[in-house]
């Protein structure tokens, strides 16, 4: 972030210093009032410095003005202003200036956000103006926006009033959004034929159902993993995106199975929070609070409008909306994290840039290393970190838990949803577009390369160990695994299942080929 002394600060700084406001996601552009005209960059963040010519007036409408004009609109920041200042101010504006471009538009954006009308102007005319810069945010595509007569505005929002997430089209984010995952896995196609890939792609699936379990804590549930694994294939980009309440209830179903804790599947009826607890006191370590259940509904029907409205636009955004907005709206009692996980190739191959029965091994990305897990605990932090701030002191717990009926007991007693409620409604979800983009390139060009280079070699391998004696395919993939397991030195369990490998010359003749094709692995095993 930049550190920029914003004393003199103007547009959404100065409504943000005036009402007392506090964002929970950061301001992409702010601005000030210097000795002369500057910018400055910090990442994402841009900083500019206006000469005293430029200061607006010194009230509430004509900074909103400016921050219209010149900065990346923030809906977290209006419905909170909105809230405190009513419709006075805005009336008053629409009303005096019944063609002015921002004053029409701050009116829509008022009724929107607020779900309150306001009175139009007998003389209100102008061309028809966008509702937020597609320039600067990402808004519905052309055949999904609306016209709005009442203001003459173009309704280019990509949600609902009850959500619609926040993407700021900055450079890194629209690089981000531009990978182009058709073209590298096509390029995988070419190097190691669709066989191949099929192949390495159906055991990336087991394994990414194994990584998506660890990921949770829950590693060495065979059956679970199996089952969810099961799901991944034959679900993904299957039927309708299940984000209603019937066809999650079913996903939730299959991926959990019959026995569980929780009496119905579906939509939670009970409050739900992620945390850890302290070893020593058992004190209860809160790090994200989930919206409650009243609010589940809408939001889902949110973030369907979302996928809706951004039909044919970046998959990568797509995607990472659909699964990051899921797991923080959080809607069932059990299996969230693991339907998050699965959204991520479910949209990918909607969208058509993957195919049947090509799973991306996210999970296992993600579970592989610790600096792994770390980056995405630290992705989900940049939403959990800042709301949880503004409610520290308002949450706690009761001595006697509740039991919800949906079969979750709990004693989490929370009622100022009030607080996050704009952060919930309009989280900023950009660092999460360019997180999945680094995440599935590291994904196609490093897990799946050598999965799919490991197969070739075994195949390679294998063919080579029957030249030197014949043998049955399971024979010689034990073998392999076996050399490469134990850095070429010979086992004695292996010897004593394989007789015929105690003759030196079988064994040094099949060693010499194991470790010529697989010379990068035996290099780094010092075979």
């Amino acid at each position: 972030m930049i550190s920029i002394d914003t004393s003199d600060s103007i547009g959404a700084a100065w409504l943000i210093s005036y009402a007392s406001i506090e964002l929970a996601f950061p301001l992409y552009i702010s601005s000030s009032i210097g000795g002369r005209r500057q910018t400055y960059k910090d990442g994402n963040f841009t900083h500019n410095v206006y000469q005293e010519s430029a200061r607006p007036l010194g009230n509430i409408i004509a900074h909103l003005q400016f921050h219209l004009r010149h900065e990346v609109l923030s809906l977290e920041l209006l419905v909170q202003l909105f809230e405190q200042i009513g419709s006075d101010d805005v009336q008053a504006w629409v009303n005096n200036e019944p063609t002015g471009r921002y004053a029409r538009r701050t009116a829509f954006l008022y009724e929107w956000l607020m779900d309150n009308c306001l009175e139009v102007p007998s003389n209100l005319g102008g061309n028809y103006v966008d509702a937020i810069d597609a320039k600067k945010l990402v808004t519905s595509s052309a055949e999904h926006v609306i016209k709005n007569a009442r203001w003459r505005i173009n309704d280019n929002l990509a949600g609902t009033r009850d959500f619609c997430p926040m993407l700021v089209k900055t450079e890194a984010f629209m690089q981000a959004a531009e990978l182009d995952i058709a073209t590298m896995v096509e390029k995988l196609n070419d190097e190691f034929g669709q066989d191949l890939l099929m192949r390495a792609s159906v055991w990336m699936t087991l394994r990414e159902s194994k990584a998506s379990f660890v990921i949770e804590g829950e590693g060495r549930e065979l059956k679970r993993i199996e089952r969810f694994a099961d799901v991944m294939a034959r679900r993904t980009g299957e039927g309708n995106i299940p984000l209603d309440p019937a066809q999650l209830a079913e996903l939730q179903q299959e991926i959990l199975g019959s026995k569980t804790v929780i009496q119905q599947y579906g939509l939670r009826q009970s409050p739900v929070f992620v945390s850890h607890t302290q070893v020593n006191g058992f004190k209860e370590i809160v790090h994200y609070i989930a919206p409650p259940s009243d609010d589940i509904a809408c939001k889902l029907q949110g973030l369907q409008a979302f996928m809706e409205k951004t039909r044919g636009q970046s998959a990568l955004i797509r995607s990472a909306v659909a699964s990051f907005a899921f797991v923080y709206i959080h809607p069932l009692a059990d299996g969230n994290g693991r339907v998050h996980r699965f959204l991520i190739n479910d949209v990918l191959r909607r969208d058509k840039v993957i195919h049947k029965p090509i799973i991306l091994p996210i999970s296992q990305a993600i579970a592989e290393h610790p600096s792994d897990r770390h980056a995405y605990d630290k992705i989900l932090d940049s939403v959990s970190v800042p709301l949880m701030k503004k409610i520290h002191d308002h949450y706690d717990f009761d001595k006697q838990a509740l039991t919800y009926p949906d079969g979750i007991r709990s004693n989490l007693n929370f009622e100022s949803n009030h607080l996050i409620q704009p952060a919930w409604r309009f989280m900023d979800l950009s660092p999460h577009v360019q997180y999945l983009s680094g995440l599935i390139a590291h994904v196609i060009e490093n897990d799946m390369h050598k999965e799919s280079q490991y197969l070739r070699q075994h195949d390679n391998a294998r063919k080579a160990i029957k030249e030197i004696l014949e043998m049955p395919n399971s024979y010689a993939d034990r073998i392999i695994r076996s050399i490469l397991q134990n850095r070429g030195a010979k086992s004695n369990k292996l010897l004593k299942d394989y007789p015929f490998l105690t003759n030196d010359e079988v064994w040094d003749d099949i060693l010499s080929v194991v470790v010529e094709i697989f010379k990068n692995e035996a290099d780094s095993l010092d075979i």
